[in-house]
This record gives structure tokens, sequence and C-alpha cells, in this order.
């Protein structure tokens, strides 16, 4: 078991349902999935862009990507129903927690001038964050990247409100501003 989830069973779930008099622990927040997704306008051009983006993501997430396509054709975006439009990694269990860990301890503070991400949920209980650069993740090889490409990464928790999921992910280690 990883060292952030026995963290969170052992130490972080008895608090909080210590602090907030929660009458059952399953009624105490947690991290259900983070999920990774990058939208990659230039698949239209280049399908090899397609390829190398999804070897990246694959590396940095430990998952094979899912190539996610178009509803519906919109001609003002030049696309047509089918075509590819992006890449998306759900992450959930030791891995989640794993990705967690190394996002939070040795990605962030790569991000240059970072202070912080901010304290913005979406009122349902989660957060997403977008990152510019894939190149801050320590498992890509920088020769072998062609182009930055950046991504949306979004943390869904159980919480009911959005104080309720910042409280969990400071807790979990992640790198909120002051």
């Amino acid at each position: 078991m990883s060292q952030l989830r026995e963290k969170y069973y052992q130490k972080i779930r008895p608090e909080m349902k210590k602090k907030h008099s929660y009458a059952n622990i399953m009624q105490v927040p947690m991290l259900l999935k983070i999920v990774i997704s990058m939208g990659i306008a230039e698949a239209l051009k280049d399908k090899n862009v397609l390829q190398d983006h999804a070897k990246e993501l694959a590396l940095l997430s430990g998952r094979q990507p899912v190539i996610t396509r178009a509803k519906k054709a919109i001609s003002n975006f030049k696309s047509r129903k089918g075509n590819p439009l992006g890449l998306m990694v759900t992450l959930r269990g030791a891995m989640m927690f794993d990705f967690l860990d190394r996002f939070c301890h040795v990605v962030s503070p790569r991000i240059s001038d970072f202070r912080g991400f901010p304290r913005k949920g979406d009122k349902q209980g989660n957060l997403s964050i977008g990152v510019r650069n894939q190149q801050i993740f320590p498992e890509l090889d920088l020769d072998k990247v062609n182009r930055t490409q950046g991504m949306h990464i979004t943390f869904v928790t159980s919480g009911e409100t959005d104080q309720e999921c910042i409280q969990l992910l400071e807790h979990l280690g992640f790198p909120f501003q002051k």
C-alpha cells in the first residue's frame, strides 16, 4: 500500500470524522479518481501528434490513454464526427495515490514561479487545475518531446462541497496558495 493511501486511512480519515462529527466513517470525503486530459487540436492535421502525446501521457500516468473523439461535426472548428480531439486517462486506487504523491512533491515544485494552486473548486466537491507544459514531469525525456502541450487534471472527491474537497486535498499534501 502506498504511503499516502495508508496515511489517509490511518490518520486523515479518523481526524476528519472527529473534526466534522460525521455520524458514519463513510461520510468522510475521499478521493475517488484523478482524470488527466489533453485537448489536441493539431491531431486533425498531423496523425503523429496524437501518437506522440499518447506515449507521453502513458509515461507520466502509467496507463494507456483513451482517444476522445468529436461527438458531432462543427464546421467553424473544421471537425467532423468521429475525428480525434484529445486524450484522457482515469486513475483510481493505488495508481491514483501514487500520482497524487508525485504530483504534489515532485512535479509541482518544478513549475516555474509556482506559488500554489488556487483554492477554487467546481461547487460539486471536485478540483480542476490546468498545467501549461507537460515537460515538468520528470518521467518524460525532454530530448524526445517535440511539442509542448498543456493538460487538465481533475481531482474527483466524494465531498459534497468545495470546502470538504479542499480540506481533504490539504491533508493529502496538495500545494494550495497561502
